[in-house]
């Protein structure tokens, strides 16, 4: 069997499919450049949970981070990388392949 032949949701991404870091993705895919307050509150989520899914995504080399001062007050900036950008498209790819796949229409 070769890999096209597999079921799509063989193709899914752990590391983007988690449904916290789908949405950070996507907005920052939507913004170009998104602050960290926003996010948090966009996806409500605590700063420190927000943290963590950020520096999932940082090591695997999706979202870059940029710190630095908005008057006198810090903030951190999240943009996505060119491979962030082709790992959100390819998600994004699979599941349109998955939504193809489902005739809720026929279902009883």
């Amino acid at each position: 069997m070769t890999a096209d032949a597999l079921h799509p949701v063989t193709g899914l991404d752990d590391v983007v499919h988690q449904r916290v870091r789908l949405g950070i993705l996507t907005i920052a895919h939507e913004a170009c450049r998104v602050e960290f307050g926003y996010l948090r509150t966009q996806l409500q989520l605590t700063a420190g949970n927000l943290s963590q899914h950020l520096g999932v995504l940082e090591t695997a080399g999706l979202v870059a981070l940029e710190k630095g001062y908005e008057g006198k007050r810090g903030r951190t900036w999240i943009t996505l990388t060119p491979a962030g950008t082709h790992a959100l498209a390819a998600e994004i790819s699979r599941l349109k392949q998955l939504i193809a796949r489902v005739t809720l229409d026929d279902q009883p």
